[in-house]
């Protein structure tokens, strides 16, 4: 394997990184339901003070055909061309606590080269520990707290957050990755799934980002700024429960849901969250179909009169 610090470029501009903060880390590009690691980013990097550390070089990890950058067309030429980045970043919570973000898009190639870069950073700022977030669909009710399935070797973070712990296999991203790597070399790491109702995972749902803010505050100590998130929930669950209530089909989907949540978190009999005894569930097409319009809403766009929310 060719040499993993040729993959990134550190800046000489920054004077110094201090020793053992904790790593934070979101990457997009891979089964982003509710757009929660890219809200959680995208929030950190425009509410917090931020300084870049190290660039990777997307030439090498990034698959351009595809996921294309955008660039602007200008009535009559080309302008404000932007490239997609992967950076590690210091940045500082309300508190002015330090810490590293390593945050942008999931390589598409050399996972193991990447993995080896990250853990070289690591070494060489000493890093405390790392806390990594990802969002998958389920069916779950958007009625309830969205859950979590915490992985990792943070036992008291496991025991105290995770709600459902599976036997599975499942698709994994370069995260997955590092964190398997780091619980090799006996790193403290994370990592939190966030379980994202199914039919809104098309959507920008901002509590996704809530939580992926409040679990890395509860594993870190670090404190975010969420006041414009939870102003922006409020007003998206208003537009869902709108849409529930006036249709008596969705609303008693929705109810079920529901049921067998509830009926999960008390202990009951079923296995999973996921189906009733007899396996079954609604299915996202049923809930999809009838939240048709919504499901094209965004956080900044329009709602169902085209008027700009």
């Amino acid at each position: 394997m060719r040499e993993p610090s040729e993959l990134y470029e550190l800046n000489p501009d920054i004077d110094r990184v201090p020793e053992g903060l904790h790593l934070v880390a979101g990457l997009t590009g891979f089964a982003d339901a509710g757009s929660g690691v890219t809200q959680f980013s995208s929030h950190l990097l425009s509410t917090l003070e931020h300084t870049d550390v190290a660039t990777f070089d997307a030439d090498i990890l990034l698959d351009y055909r595809a996921r294309r950058p955008t660039i602007y067309f200008d009535q009559d030429h080309l302008s404000d061309y932007q490239p997609a980045t992967l950076k590690l970043y210091l940045a500082y919570d309300e508190l002015h606590q330090p810490f590293l973000l390593l945050t942008g898009f999931e390589p598409d190639f050399q996972w193991e080269r990447f993995t080896a870069a990250v853990l070289e950073l690591l070494d060489r700022y000493k890093v405390k520990s790392a806390t990594w977030v990802h969002s998958i669909p389920m069916p779950v009710p958007h009625t309830r707290p969205i859950g979590l399935t915490v992985s990792g070797n943070r036992a008291e973070l496991i025991e105290s957050m995770s709600v459902w712990r599976p036997h599975t296999q499942v698709p994994s991203n370069a995260l997955h990755l590092l964190e398997y790597r780091m619980q090799q070399l006996g790193y403290p790491i994370a990592g939190f799934v966030l379980l994202i109702p199914h039919y809104l995972a098309d959507t920008e749902y901002p509590a996704a980002a809530i939580t992926a803010l409040e679990s890395i505050g509860a594993a870190t100590g670090l404190i975010f700024p969420t006041d414009s998130l939870r102003q922006q929930d409020r007003d998206f669950i208003a537009n869902i429960d709108e849409q529930v209530a006036a249709n008596g089909e969705l609303g008693r989907l929705v109810g079920t849901l529901e049921e067998r949540h509830d009926a999960y978190m008390a202990d009951s009999p079923i296995h999973s969250p996921l189906t009733d005894v007899d396996g079954e569930l609604p299915s996202a097409d049923e809930i999809a179909a009838e939240l048709e319009n919504f499901l094209a809403f965004r956080r900044h766009g329009d709602d169902e009169t085209g008027t700009a929310r």
